[in-house]
C-alpha cells in the first residue's frame, strides 16, 4: 500500500535526522503506525465523539459539579442525546 510505504520511508528519514524533535516525531508516528494506517482502510474519525465530549465537559464546568455520578451521567445523556423534550400541545 502506498501510504504504508510513504510512512515507513518518512519515519526512517525523521529518525536519521539530526534534529531531536524530528527524531521524536518519527518514533512517535512509528509507534502509532497501525492506527494511522487504519484510517486509510476505514476512513472513520472520532470527530463526533470529540464533539460530544466537548458538550459534556461544558456541562460539567457550567454546573460546577453534581451531587452524584449518576446525576452527571444522566445530564450527559440529556445533552448529547439530542432528545426532543417538548410537551405535546
Amino acid at each position: 500500500m502506498l501510504a504504508e510505504a510513504f510512512l515507513e520511508k518518512w519515519c526512517a528519514w525523521a529518525r536519521r535526522s539530526r534534529l531531536k524533535p524530528m527524531q521524536r516525531l518519527g518514533r512517535t508516528l512509528w509507534h502509532h503506525r497501525d492506527g494511522l494506517l487504519r484510517h486509510f482502510f476505514s476512513a472513520i474519525s472520532n470527530g463526533i465523539l470529540e464533539g460530544i465530549n466537548s458538550l459534556v465537559q461544558a456541562a460539567k464546568a457550567r454546573a460546577r459539579g453534581y451531587r452524584s455520578t449518576k446525576n452527571l451521567i444522566t445530564m450527559a445523556y440529556l445533552i448529547s442525546g439530542d432528545l426532543d423534550l417538548a410537551l405535546p400541545t
